[in-house]
């Protein structure tokens, strides 16, 4: 093993990950199967706790492991590629689904918010209130809710 090498044990404390996390990423593509020692420990380059700290960040992020596994392969392949299939187009996509999730966001809690203003106590009592500010009293008045299914 030399200084640029880590252990599984070493790489998961570095990357702030556990070492079970290593091997699932193996399985999944997103790191290249380690070196061996002579005792059989797996070994990994020091650069691999910046591929960890990316995937983690990524996700935090709100991109799934397929899109950061897509992200990084075109990062590694980048010639010949689209440019709309890089990390700026993922990255205003992934905008788009924030801002949308925002959105319904705000509205939830703006119907919430209503809800506790107008008292509702009970939800079958709310759902055929007029006054209920859910769209509970929109459903309970309707008859063809079964026809939609």
């Amino acid at each position: 093993m030399t200084a640029r090498e880590l252990r599984s044990g070493q790489l998961a404390d570095a990357a702030g990950v556990n070492p079970q996390t290593l091997r699932y990423y193996e399985r999944r593509g997103l790191l290249a199967a380690p070196q061996r020692s002579p005792g059989g420990h797996r070994l990994y380059p020091a650069e691999t706790v910046t591929l960890l700290r990316v995937i983690k960040t990524a996700q935090r992020l709100g991109f799934t492991l397929n899109e950061v596994a897509d992200l990084l392969d075109t990062g590694r392949h980048r010639h010949g590629r689209r440019p709309d299939t890089g990390l700026q187009a993922r990255a205003r996509d992934k905008l788009a689904e924030v801002e949308q999730k925002l959105a319904d966001l705000a509205v939830i809690r703006d119907t919430l918010h209503a809800a506790v203003s107008a008292g509702c106590d009970d939800l079958l009592a709310c759902a055929s209130s007029s006054r209920c500010p859910l769209p509970l009293a929109e459903l309970a008045g309707r008859t063809d809710i079964a026809d939609d299914q």
